[in-house]
């Protein structure tokens, strides 16, 4: 059963909203190779590679547990008071939660003149009441948010487990990190604040987040939201006919904006617009007070961004506008625009050391690395052009936002070793 989904996976793969592939990266520089190999040669690194291997099950345990705590948008708490629980278990120097939520644990280097995190999500997109009771068929995990991110939590945990046991000392501070708001409406407040000057300095940021070994996210890709809301006074059908109606404003909205938008994006760098989410009336006989709709551009290009806000802006101006004008009584609509998203893009070269380490990294398991865009937590530190990587968290997954997400796995003890040596690598073992 395994290696046939495996196969399969091989052959058909899947690519998650965070995994945008760019481009395939041959171009490993010797050095870096040098040093992750002669890293992986040190006997406290074997020793830390052999646990992790041999403390696949508790993996998978803490796995199940955390999975099974749920953390909607906005309300992380449960399942950031466990993860606080579990990381003091395996022993830590330091754990807190800061303002906004966000768990970070530091274990302080010999020398601790840099920072380097180690970061995955707690939150998952999945509203309050759902079921993410763990169910095993066969051998595959069956959970909302059982792959995007749990898996990543748990590694989390053994990576710090495994450098306590194998008394690994390094010379930078390792800050081990679980962020909230990193899925939809969150819109990366935990990460942004931790990168704002009430957050901690970090000089290296290392993001597990989606996909097999192989990913090495490098480049940010950026989103802007809106929630536009038309409202009107509303009325009945018949009674009140002739007056503005914010459905039938909105409704123009979208029309003009998909015209425009799909012109504007025919050419040029990519860029995409979706209207996700449409919410307002009470009944059909009724005239609706109110009428909004979520809106989605994502773009690799900042200034495509802001183009796009221009082309939004002006859609529902005119919609506004051409309502009012028709309208036979009554007060003319009005329209609030909320901004409720904002995603910086950017990109970090290739040759930049830590790049170059989960390159090579990733050619030590035997994958072929590829450099790739995508919305993670690394968008922020990437857009400050602070050093920054989101990498796979392992095993095969699938169907991730999804009831019906799953996790199997396969080899997936391989990603918290990965996840260790590139740590070590960026942060250097102490003396």
């Amino acid at each position: 059963m395994k290696q046939l989904l495996f196969f399969l996976l091989l052959v058909f793969p899947i690519l998650t909203h965070a995994q945008i592939k760019a481009k395939a990266v041959a171009s490993i520089e010797p050095s870096f190779q040098k040093e992750i190999k002669k890293l992986s040669r040190r006997t406290v690194v074997k020793k830390a590679f052999q646990l992790i291997e041999a403390q696949n099950d508790q993996t998978l345990k803490d796995h199940i547990t955390l999975t099974e705590i749920e953390a909607p948008p906005f309300k992380e708490e449960m399942r950031a008071a466990k993860f606080v629980e579990m990381m003091k278990a395996v022993g830590i120097d330091s754990i807190w939660i800061d303002e906004v939520g966000n768990v970070l644990a530091l274990r302080k280097g010999t020398s601790g003149k840099k920072t380097v995190a180690l970061d995955a999500h707690l939150d998952t997109v999945f509203p309050e009441g759902t079921d993410v009771k763990v169910k095993m068929r066969g051998d595959t995990l069956y959970a909302p948010g059982i792959a995007d991110d749990t898996r990543a939590l748990a590694i989390l945990i053994r990576v710090l487990n495994v450098m306590n046991e194998a008394n690994i000392k390094t010379d930078a501070n390792v800050l081990f990190i679980g962020s909230v708001g990193e899925e939809g409406l969150g819109d990366l407040r935990g990460v942004k604040h931790i990168f704002s000057d009430k957050g901690v300095k970090i000089d290296s940021w290392i993001a597990i987040d989606g996909g097999a070994i192989g990913r090495v996210n490098n480049q940010g890709l950026g989103s802007h939201r809106y929630k536009i809301t038309y409202k009107g006074p509303g009325g009945h059908s018949w009674g009140a006919f002739g007056l503005a109606n914010p459905h039938h404003a909105l409704g123009s909205a979208i029309h003009y904006f998909t015209k425009a938008a799909n012109k504007f994006t025919a050419y040029g760098p990519k860029t995409s617009y979706n209207v996700g989410v449409i919410e307002g009336g009470t009944s059909i006989n009724s005239v609706p007070f109110e009428s909004s709709m979520l809106v989605d551009m994502r773009s690799v290009s900042p200034a495509r961004l802001d183009s796009m806000d221009q082309i939004l802006l002006t859609a529902v101006r005119q919609a506004m506008d051409a309502q009012n004008g028709i309208r036979r009584l009554g007060e003319a609509l009005t329209v609030d625009v909320e901004k409720i998203g904002d995603r910086p893009s950017g990109e970090l070269s290739e040759t930049l050391p830590l790049i170059q380490r989960a390159m090579a990294c990733t050619a030590y398991f035997g994958k072929r690395p590829e450099l790739t865009r995508g919305s993670t937590n690394s968008n922020i530190p990437i857009a400050m052009g602070i050093p920054a990587v989101t990498i796979g968290r392992g095993g095969v997954g699938r169907n991730a936002h999804s009831l019906d997400e799953w996790w199997l796995d396969v080899d997936g003890y391989k990603a918290a070793q990965m996840a260790l040596l590139l740590v070590l690598s960026e942060s250097g073992l102490g003396k």
